[in-house]
Order: C-alpha cells, then sequence, then structure tokens
C-alpha cells in the first residue's frame, strides 16, 4: 500500500472530475492506495483505496517518490 497526496473524503468520487480527480483541499485522512503483504487477497490491487491519518504509521505503508524527467535543451 502507498500514501498519495490527496486529502480523503467519502463523498469526493460521487461528484468529482472524471480525469485526474485532485481530491479534496482539506480534510483529517490521506488516501491510501494499493495492496501490501499484509492485506487479505481481495483488497490487493491498484483499484483498492482507503484511508488514514496522516501520523499514523504502518510496516505495509509506504511511498513512491518520483522524479520528473526533463530531457536536455527542452523547456
Amino acid at each position: 500500500m502507498e500514501w498519495v497526496q490527496d486529502w480523503y473524503a467519502d463523498s469526493y468520487y460521487a461528484a468529482s472530475p472524471e480525469a485526474d480527480p485532485a481530491g479534496p483541499v482539506t480534510g483529517l485522512s490521506r488516501v491510501v492506495r494499493g495492496g501490501s503483504w499484509d492485506v487479505f487477497s481481495a483488497l490487493i490491487g491498484d483499484i483498492n483505496r482507503n484511508s488514514s491519518g496522516p501520523d499514523t504509521r504502518y510496516d505495509f505503508i509506504g511511498f513512491r517518490v518520483v522524479r520528473e524527467i526533463v530531457e536536455p535543451g527542452v523547456k
């Protein structure tokens, strides 16, 4: 499972844009997506979406480091 930047709201996706919804502006919990070695097999997959407080720690939740690739001479 991995943390994502979006705040979590139960009802957000009912009225969100179809393409790349950014999530609510504020909230109490962050979105956690995907599966883990420590969850039931039915919950493994990229469509699994849960929430957890941003100060919560678990051995089975991580994050993905992303860096934009910029080609030389391209702006």
